[in-house]
C-alpha cells in the first residue's frame, strides 16, 4: 500500500463498503508529463466480482430510490464534502496521472463539487418528479375521466464510464454519477485506466459518504479493468440498467451495440464525437478577423485541444478579411508552446490525424506550434482548405482530439450553408458575428438547430457552465441521443421514466402526487402549475 497524506492507496477496487482485489490483468498509471509508471497497480474485475457490484446495487435501488428527498439531497452534499477533505492528496494524485497543471485539476475539484451540489438543489426542489394530477371527470360526456397522476422514478443502476480528459468532472463522481445518484440510481462506475489512483481516492470520498449517510452499500461501487472485457460484461449485464459514457465514437458505438443485443435493451447515453465549427460571418471578417483569430487560436491551445467542444473547424464567410484571419492565425498558433497530453495513446492518436491531414492534397498545413522534446507533448497544428474540397471529402470531418482546427475558405454564405448542411451532428457550433451579420446568420440558424445542442454568438465553444440550462449534447455522432445533456440540471432526465397511476386509492399514492402535497414539491394539476 501507498500512503499519500491521511489516505492509503490501496490499488484494489471499491465493491460496496469492501475493498476488494481484481483478479484480471494488472493496470499502472503512467505519469505522461515524464512517462513514469505510477505505483500501486490495479488488477481488473473477473466476471464474479461484476455480478457482485452488479446485484449489490441492485438490491440497494428500491431501498435508495425511496429515501427521503433530503437525505439523497444530504448524500450529494456530503460526497463534495469529503472529496473537498481529500485536500492536497487528490490534486496531487490528478496532476501526476493527467500531467495537467495544478490549477486546472483545482478547478475541476469545484467543478465536480458544484455539479453534486446542483443536483441537491434539484432533488430538494423535487422538479425531478414531473409530478402531475389530472383529477377524475365521472360526469363527463360521452366518456368520464379517471383520476391520474404521473410521476417519474429511477431506471435503476447505472454503469459510468470514466473519461480520459477530465479525471474527477467526468469520471468517478462526475456528471453522470451525480445525475444518476440525485435521480435514485445506485451507479457502479469503471475507472479510466489512465488515473486508476484518482479514481480510487474519489471512490473512497463516495464510499465514505454513502456510510456516513446510513444508505445500502451498493448505492456505489468502483472497478477496474484493461481492455475491452469489463465494459461489455458491465453493460450486457442485466441488472445494469443505462449507461452513462465519455469518450471514442469508437467506444460508445460498441457499447451501444452491446446494449442494443441485450435480451432487456438499456439506453447508452455516450458522447463521443465533434469537432465544433466555428461560422466568422461576412461583416465580422472584414472588421474583427484579428481579434476573432486571436480568441479562436486561444481556445484551440487550452488544454492542449483536449475537449470535446475543442473549435477543430472554421468556417470564413466570405473572402474579404479572409487572408487577415489566416495571417493572424497562424501567427499565433506558430508562438504557442507544446502542452502535455493525457496519456501516450492519446498523443499518438494526436499526431495520427494532425499526419493524415498533413498527407491530404487538398490541405495545405499553415502553421505549427514549438516542438518540444518532452514526452507526449502536443503540437498545436492550423490547416486550411476550400469549401469545394471539403464538400468532396469526408474525411476532413474526422475530429482530431487536441490542438488541430482546420479552416474551410467559403467564397460567399451558399458555401457556408452547404458546408453545414454536410457537417454530421456537433456538441456545438459558434457563430462570430456583428449587427450587420443579423440577416446573413437568420438562415443559417435553421440548419444549425438541426446539427447541434449549443448555438454560441461572439464566444468560443470551451468552457460549458454548469447550470440549469445549458445542454452538453446534441445529434448523432457528438452523442447517441440527441434529446439528452451530459451537463446541467437536466441531465437527470436520462435516468428517469415516468409511471402513471390510475384510480388510486389515496393511502397507495406516492406522495409526490398526493393532493395534500405533503413534499411540497411543484404539481401540474389539472393543466395548471402549482408547488
Amino acid at each position: 500500500m501507498q500512503g499519500l497524506g491521511n489516505v492509503q492507496l490501496s490499488g484494489k477496487m471499491l465493491i460496496g463498503q469492501a475493498s476488494v482485489t481484481g483478479q484480471e490483468e494488472v493496470i499502472r498509471a503512467i505519469n505522461p508529463a515524464t512517462n513514469q509508471v505510477l505505483e500501486p497497480a490495479y488488477a481488473g474485475a473477473n466476471q464474479d466480482q461484476v455480478d457482485q457490484a452488479a446485484s449489490l446495487a441492485w438490491h440497494a435501488f428500491d431501498t435508495y430510490r425511496t429515501v427521503s428527498m433530503a437525505s439523497r439531497a444530504d448524500f450529494l452534499d456530503c460526497i463534495a464534502d469529503e472529496i473537498l477533505a481529500l485536500g492536497d492528496t487528490l490534486i496531487e494524485r490528478a496532476v501526476a496521472e493527467s500531467g495537467l497543471p495544478r490549477a486546472r485539476i483545482e478547478g475541476e475539484r469545484g467543478r465536480t463539487m458544484g455539479q453534486l451540489r446542483l443536483f441537491a438543489q434539484v432533488v430538494r426542489s423535487g422538479d425531478c418528479f414531473d409530478a402531475r394530477i389530472d383529477h377524475a371527470m365521472p360526469e363527463r360526456s360521452p366518456l368520464p375521466r379517471s383520476d391520474l397522476r404521473l410521476q417519474k422514478i429511477p431506471l435503476g443502476p447505472v454503469a459510468v464510464f470514466g473519461a480520459s480528459n477530465f479525471p474527477l468532472a467526468f469520471s468517478v463522481a462526475g456528471g453522470d454519477t451525480a445525475s444518476a445518484l440525485a435521480a435514485g440510481c445506485p451507479v457502479v462506475v469503471k475507472a479510466h485506466p489512465a488515473h486508476p489512483g484518482t479514481s480510487e481516492l474519489v471512490g473512497k470520498a463516495i464510499q465514505s459518504a454513502v456510510r456516513k449517510c446510513h444508505l445500502p452499500d451498493g448505492v456505489f461501487s468502483l472497478i477496474y479493468g484493461a481492455g475491452h472485457f469489463i465494459g461489455g460484461a458491465l453493460v450486457s449485464h442485466p441488472l445494469i440498467k443505462a449507461v452513462g459514457f465519455t469518450g471514442s465514437r469508437q467506444g460508445g458505438l460498441a457499447l451501444l451495440t452491446i446494449a442494443a443485443q441485450r435480451p432487456e435493451p438499456i439506453p447508452v447515453y455516450a458522447e463521443m464525437s465533434s469537432i465544433n465549427p466555428v461560422f466568422v460571418m461576412p461583416d465580422k471578417l472584414v472588421k474583427d478577423a484579428a481579434s476573432v483569430a486571436s480568441g479562436f487560436v486561444a481556445s484551440l491551445a487550452m488544454g492542449a485541444g483536449q475537449f470535446c467542444t475543442n473549435p477543430g473547424l472554421v468556417l470564413l464567410c466570405g473572402e474579404d478579411g479572409a487572408d487577415e484571419f489566416i495571417a493572424k492565425a497562424s501567427d499565433e498558433v506558430r508562438s504557442l508552446t507544446s502542452q502535455t497530453m493525457l496519456t501516450p495513446g492519446i498523443c499518438d492518436a494526436y499526431y495520427q490525424g494532425v499526419n493524415s491531414l498533413a498527407q491530404n492534397a487538398h490541405i495545405t498545413q499553415l502553421a505549427a506550434g514549438q516542438r518540444s522534446e518532452q514526452a507526449n507533448q502536443c503540437q498545436a497544428h492550423l490547416f486550411v482548405t476550400d469549401a469545394t474540397a471539403f464538400l468532396a471529402d469526408s474525411t476532413m470531418e474526422q475530429e482530431v482530439f487536441g490542438s488541430s482546427s482546420l479552416i474551410i475558405k467559403c467564397k460567399d454564405m451558399s458555401e457556408a450553408h452547404a458546408v453545414a448542411e454536410k457537417l454530421e451532428g456537433q456538441l456545438t457550433a459558434t457563430i462570430q458575428m456583428l449587427d450587420a451579420d443579423i440577416e446573413a446568420v437568420r438562415p443559417l440558424l435553421p440548419t444549425l438547430e438541426r446539427k447541434v445542442g449549443r448555438i454560441l454568438c461572439n464566444g468560443y465553444p470551451t468552457g460549458v457552465e454548469v447550470c440549469h440550462a445549458m445542454v452538453h449534447g446534441g445529434p448523432f455522432p457528438a452523442t447517441s441521443d440527441s434529446r439528452t445533456t451530459s451537463v446541467g440540471s437536466a441531465a437527470i432526465d436520462r435516468f428517469l421514466r415516468p409511471v402513471c397511476y390510475q384510480d388510486f386509492p389515496p393511502a397507495l399514492l406516492p406522495e409526490t402526487v398526493q393532493d395534500a402535497n405533503p413534499l411540497s414539491v411543484p404539481q401540474l394539476l389539472n393543466g395548471m402549475l402549482t408547488s
